[in-house]
């Protein structure tokens, strides 16, 4: 059996666990939540206003066991998603429509929303991905959209694919109260017991997540309008975003891995065993799993200067 969902030499391994995901995984949040029905779905039926956090903490753990973890690991973790959500319902209050937690539409929103950002983030922070590579990564994100229940064609696999999806949802997404709501909390979230110690450290998140709002497209922004639109915010937010992803890079993993949660941090640990024993090996200990590579392959290129331009551009209808 294969180490790990994703193998290091793939483009998920390299996105996945750049350091500018914090910033990724919020901006996934705030896009997804331009979905009237879906978010109506994470306003009625989770816990998201009670523990913000947590919410992005569950996002970040599953992202970590869909690409490091084991393939049983994963599996399982997918299964349990999957029995939630057949167990959710919800009510549209515009149509008093009821709808499932794992209803077909959403759960391609939901993926294509964060794969969209993940890519638009790592990349506008100075992680260099061609179109080649943005193609194979969405065709590798394929297999990660199995664990929620859906197939693989189900989602786009491509740049272009993603494109034409995007263009046929973009009329049905709009800002609800909620939504409006969802980006407040995610611009001053409530820090959870486990992170109490940091709460003097708390006025250093709001740069998180007035980066990850920047970089959504302009018409979200402008239909937000919760920060203000200022010349020159979307350069800003993307310095904004290399001096943070250079910064983090400096942190030792001991102390970056307190920002996570104990079972990531574990998922982490036995990933690293299991590359050892397959043959793997540590080009730096100092970076732990983003430094395995196989022997004699050459180190990637990370610190490229993108242009500052949306890398699946959402229309701007």
């Amino acid at each position: 059996m294969q180490p790990t969902v994703a193998p290091p030499e793939s483009v998920t391994w390299r996105i996945h666990l750049d350091r500018s995901m914090w910033v990724a995984g919020v901006r996934a949040l705030m896009l997804q939540a331009l979905h009237p029905i879906a978010m109506q779905g994470v306003w009625q039926r989770s816990d998201f206003r009670s523990d913000p956090t947590g919410r992005l903490l569950r996002t970040a753990h599953f992202v970590a066991v869909t690409t490091y973890g084991s393939p049983d690991e994963a599996d399982a973790l997918g299964a349990r998603i999957r029995r939630v959500h057949r167990a959710l319902t919800f009510t549209d209050p515009g149509t008093g429509r009821r709808h499932r937690a794992d209803q077909h539409d959403l759960l391609v929103w939901v993926h294509c929303a964060e794969v969209c950002s993940y890519l638009e983030t790592t990349r506008r922070a100075g992680l260099r991905l061609s179109e080649e590579d943005m193609d194979r990564y969405l065709d590798e994100q394929s297999r990660t959209a199995v664990y929620v229940g859906l197939s693989r064609d189900d989602v786009p696999r491509d740049l272009a694919g993603m494109r034409r999806y995007l263009a046929t949802v973009r009329p049905t997404l709009r800002v609800t109260p909620e939504a409006r709501k969802v980006v407040r909390f995610l611009l001053w979230p409530d820090l959870p017991e486990r992170l109490a110690w940091a709460a003097p450290l708390k006025p250093l998140w709001f740069p998180v997540g007035a980066m990850a709002y920047t970089t959504l497209p302009d018409w979200a922004r402008r239909a937000y309008g919760v920060l203000p639109e200022t010349p020159g915010a979307r350069a800003a937010a993307t310095a904004g975003l290399r001096m943070l992803r250079s910064g983090l890079d400096r942190v030792p993993e001991r102390y970056y891995n307190l920002l996570l949660d104990e079972a990531t941090v574990r998922s982490a640990k036995d990933a690293e065993r299991r590359l050892l024993e397959a043959g793997y090996r540590k080009r730096d200990t100092a970076r732990a799993l983003r430094s395995f590579a196989r022997p004699g392959t050459r180190p990637q290129a990370i610190a490229a200067a993108p242009r500052p331009r949306s890398i699946v551009p959402e229309p701007t209808g």
